[in-house]
């Protein structure tokens, strides 16, 4: 069974992580649990039940703000007109041994899920992300977030609006 925990380096082999993006395992391995020692990001490990030492994926969430002007016309009329609070995904990885079945997308969903159970005690819009790539783009794409004007590589998810 799949469970979604937080990063515990003395339960989790980072070093055998491998998503096939460099910048993203370096960054599990290297920097992942110290930021979030430190209150900087809260990093969320996917494993199997059956073997819950072997990272499948992650992702990262911390307190961000997006201007309004960065968003959508449509949606800059319903909003205040300085920034507006949000949650930044920093990162997600997919182990690439399970590249395609669709880990990715359960990442995403447990991370919006999180963001909406947040927002009962916080305030925030949307749930921003930033692609390294086109490949990333289109993906989050995908599953509903949405370019801002200013910057097409940084995506954004309203959540709940």
């Amino acid at each position: 069974m799949l469970e979604e925990q937080f990063l515990d380096p003395d339960r989790h082999d980072r070093q055998t992580f491998i998503s096939g993006v460099g910048e993203l395992d370096e960054y599990l391995r290297r920097f992942a649990f110290q930021q979030s020692r430190k209150g900087i990001t809260v990093v969320r490990v996917l494993v199997d039940t059956d073997t819950p030492g072997a990272i499948l994926g992650y992702y990262c969430l911390s307190a961000a703000q997006i201007d309004a002007i960065s968003l959508d016309e449509r949606t800059r009329q319903k909003l205040p007109r300085y920034p507006v609070p949000c949650f930044r995904m920093g990162r997600l990885a997919v182990h690439a041994a399970y590249h395609g079945r669709g880990l990715g997308r359960l990442l995403i969903g447990c991370a919006v899920e999180r963001c909406l159970e947040a927002r009962k005690h916080v305030a925030a819009y949307a749930l921003v992300v930033d692609a390294k790539g086109e490949k990333a783009k289109a993906f989050y794409e995908h599953y509903g977030f949405k370019p801002c004007r200013d910057n097409p590589m940084t995506l954004y998810l309203p959540l709940g609006v």
